[in-house]
């Protein structure tokens, strides 16, 4: 069975010689050469990827949400109850969630795993539970290195399986309450920005408790001392399980040549942690949306990724990777369905 170190040293790079080809044929497509943008873009960046095989394609997509609770609830930077975790995490397996009704739209399923619910067993959840939520980053880790290291190689090996089931398009999610707090910290420590920088509201905290809010980050950093050089690291210290679920799923994905959408300002805190994990994760990365958590521009601008959307969404749980699934799938049928200048006998000029 192969080990953390062989699965990320395994992650490939994209074909140059593909998206070089792929260039070409969009660029022969029924249109003047670049007029449909970043689309023309993403079909590229796509064919590159080994795991598409040269062409861009989706057929097959799965959004795994990861669901976790988290210690630092309990620091009261966070106003929904905590048992809405779980509620929520039934919700998905009914498919009544935001995300579901709009992975439904894009024809993608929705894998809802359970790395830390604080709560028995959900039917129709996966169950990943490394324990009952985190520890309480504001007190001491959110979880053991040992914790870190197990959970990141059993959901690269859960993205695999998928992967060897024909899954060809991921995209993430998560589902956690308090977890901003987390993920607000793994941003300042990642990027270097002060807490008061980039914590925002979350779940329609008031403003009058985002001080609080930074100030619970700034403790969590500074009782747990992450190491900024250490992806792994940063995300067992003043993390949580879900967040590290997250990373897995981009560096399962990558690993096989998959191309991964993310969602927002969680998944961007993942996304720095594994591109400080293994740098060879980043052309794998599809941004979905400017997320209007206050943090995401920073984020972003350190993942040098330009989100497709702004449509100042917030909602987390993979809902903005969900839609902009069906911009891959715009991508895709662009490449595969357009007619050809040359097919019309039009010819442009040099």
């Amino acid at each position: 069975m192969q080990t953390l170190t062989t699965l990320l040293a395994s992650i490939p790079a994209p074909d140059p010689r593909a998206m070089a080809q792929a260039q070409q044929h969009i660029d022969g497509l029924l249109k003047p050469p670049g007029s449909l943008g970043r689309l023309e873009a993403l079909a590229v960046q796509l064919a590159g990827m080994p795991g598409l095989a040269g062409t861009p394609q989706a057929a097959k997509k799965a959004l795994v949400v990861m669901c976790a609770d988290h210690g630092v609830w309990h620091e009261g930077v966070a106003i929904s109850p905590q048992a809405v975790t779980a509620i929520q995490a039934a919700n998905m397996t009914r498919g009544t969630t935001g995300v579901c009704v709009l992975a439904a739209q894009a024809g993608a399923k929705v894998h809802v795993v359970d790395v830390g619910i604080d709560s028995d067993p959900i039917p129709g959840v996966v169950n990943m539970k490394v324990a009952r939520g985190c520890g309480n980053i504001a007190a001491g880790p959110a979880m053991s290195a040992e914790q870190a290291h197990e959970l990141l190689l059993e959901v690269i090996r859960y993205t695999r399986e998928l992967a060897a089931e024909g899954v060809q398009l991921f995209g993430v999610g998560e589902l956690g309450m308090a977890n901003t707090t987390p993920a607000a910290a793994i941003v300042s420590v990642l990027t270097g920005e002060a807490p008061a920088s980039v914590v925002g509201i979350g779940a329609n905290l008031p403003e009058s408790q985002l001080g609080h809010k930074a100030q619970v980050v700034q403790r969590a950093i500074e009782r747990n001392r992450p190491d900024a050089l250490d992806g792994l690291d940063v995300l067992a210290k003043v993390g949580g399980f879900d967040l590290l679920g997250m990373t897995g799923v981009m560096l399962g994905a990558a690993s096989c040549g998959l191309p991964v959408v993310l969602d927002g300002f969680l998944s961007y805190a993942s996304a720095l942690a594994a591109c400080r994990i293994a740098p060879a994760v980043k052309p794998y990365l599809i941004p979905s949306h400017l997320s209007a958590e206050k943090g995401a521009r920073i984020a972003l601008q350190h993942l040098e990724l330009e989100p497709y959307l702004n449509m100042g969404m917030r909602l987390g749980e993979g809902s903005g990777a969900a839609l902009a699934m069906q911009l891959v799938d715009a991508a895709c049928a662009m490449y595969s369905r357009m007619g050809t200048l040359a097919g019309s006998q039009i010819v442009l000029p040099d």
